[in-house]
């Protein structure tokens, strides 16, 4: 390692003591890896701030030593957003010890936390005050909040609550010149010019890193019922939203699908989750009422309704969850898919969204054409279909993907077809997972250019020198 790099050492352990500065290879190895082994970078350091102050030191230390910066929260997304590029100069900052929930107020409904809270423990939090946090993914025992609010993560309860950015209604981040932005305000109305927290949800850590956050709190759901229903096709799972949209309105909670191929996978590769039911059709819907009084009878007006989709040869099948247990085991499989899916193969995903109408068209012709272009690929499917948001997985075989220029033009191609098809249908080419690494030229290719360019002038306003998160969104040297 240089003096120089010896010398930064130093300067960031005397802001945060030596114990929060991971100097190690193998030590670090946690940190410059992403969560799916894709990508791999290096760091000078890795840095554990333990309050924003110390963050804002931190990177003020770094940006007058012209280090890059790479923020990085429970390190468990899915385009390499949080993992440093292979220069050396790269300090990577995680806020793991900023754990601190510093206010709750039930009365108020919000909950103010720090970024390195584990989403977990901001549900639990709000539970200790019979509220709510309805963000929920299958990371949400490893994920942090931080991280959450800057992918703008989405989760199984959009449809009726929305996604992160929703949830977030004032907000702390370091800029990448180390002054604080003290928008962490907790007002349900505020018409004072801009809504500069707004830059922070989804910029994927290249504005500033955000430290804290005030999140809104919902009454807790006390009553609800659960159905999994068994399709021919994504156009009966629409038909049935629409037939419940009419019925039970707003208790509509989630409404999550599933193809059988993504089922059989999770069943061929993760051995701790029970599928509890037979696979006998091509797709599988997840339906969930629920309602905030104590006692409501929500299994009477779903069976209703579901009764009647199959009368009218909507459904194949509906099993109805007679108790919290078997609930539960239908939600492992879906908060199974991705390890399942990383299991399966080498992951070519996208998270694309459609307008509602348009997801029937999109999934057939999807399919059929990279099924077309490459025969030896398994095309999976999931997602949050209220939303227009199906993931499109088409799983490689390794044997594959042994040489990576062979991989990256493969990759290439399903992406193109797959980007193709989204925007033929009115769609955008990611809903919830972001740009990141992975997606940087699929967005060069697809993006208007007029939106590109807008976003290229922020990110000079805000970090002219290039420092914060670089070779994320645009690409490395954007600033």
């Amino acid at each position: 390692m240089s003096d120089s790099f010896q010398d930064a050492l130093a300067g960031l352990a005397a802001i945060v003591g030596d114990k929060h500065v991971i100097a190690s290879g193998a030590d670090q190895e946690p940190y410059v890896v992403d969560w799916r082994g894709r990508y791999r970078g290096r760091a000078v350091a890795v840095v554990k701030p333990g309050s924003t102050a110390e963050v804002a030191s931190v990177v003020k230390y770094c940006a007058d030593r012209r280090l890059a910066i790479v923020p990085q929260g429970g390190n468990t997304g899915m385009c390499g957003a949080a993992t440093p590029d292979d220069h050396a100069g790269n300090v990577v900052i995680r806020l793991d010890r900023m754990r601190a929930v510093r206010d709750v107020s039930p009365l108020a409904n919000t909950i103010t936390v720090e970024a390195g809270c584990i989403l977990a423990e901001v549900q639990n939090a709000a539970r200790s005050v019979d509220r709510y946090f309805p963000l929920s993914l299958g990371a949400e025992g490893s994920c942090q909040i931080g991280g959450n609010i800057s992918t703008n993560a989405g989760g199984t309860a959009v449809l009726r609550y929305g996604p992160t950015r929703d949830l977030v209604l004032g907000l702390e981040a370091v800029l990448p010149d180390g002054r604080i932005f003290n928008g962490l305000r907790a007002l349900r109305k505020d018409n004072t010019g801009y809504a500069l927290k707004q830059l922070f949800i989804g910029a994927e850590g290249t504005l500033g890193i955000v430290t804290a956050a005030v999140l809104k709190l919902f009454s807790p759901p006390r009553s609800s019922a659960l159905a999994l229903v068994k399709l021919q096709g994504v156009a009966q799972a629409l038909e049935i939203m629409q037939r419940l949209r009419g019925m039970v309105g707003d208790r509509l909670g989630s409404l999550e699908i599933m193809s059988r191929s993504q089922i059989e996978a999770i069943a061929e590769t993760v051995p701790h989750v029970t599928i509890p039911f037979e696979l006998t059709t091509p797709w599988y819907l997840i339906v969930e009422l629920t309602d905030t009084l104590a006692g409501v009878d929500l299994d009477e007006p779903l069976a209703t309704a579901l009764a009647d989709a199959m009368e009218a040869g909507i459904a194949e099948d509906v099993i109805l969850a007679s108790n919290l247990a078997q609930a539960k085991a239908i939600w492992a499989v879906r908060h199974s898919v991705s390890e399942g899916n990383k299991r399966s193969g080498y992951v070519v995903s996208h998270d694309s969204v459609v307008p509602l109408e348009r997801q029937a068209d999109f999934v057939t012709n999807v399919e059929a054409r990279i099924m077309a272009a490459v025969p030896h690929a398994r095309v999976v499917m999931h997602g949050h279909i209220g939303d227009g948001n199906i993931l499109v997985i088409a799983l490689i075989d390794r044997a594959h993907c042994q040489e990576p220029a062979t991989t990256a033009a493969l990759v290439a191609q399903i992406n193109e077809i797959v980007d193709d098809e989204t925007a033929a249908q009115g769609g955008a080419i990611s809903a919830e997972h972001g740009i990141g690494i992975t997606n940087r030229v699929r967005l060069a290719r697809v993006a208007d250019p007029l939106d590109i360019e807008l976003m290229r002038g922020i990110k000079r306003l805000l970090d002219p020198n290039g420092l914060m998160n670089p070779g994320k969104i645009f690409g490395a040297g954007a600033a």
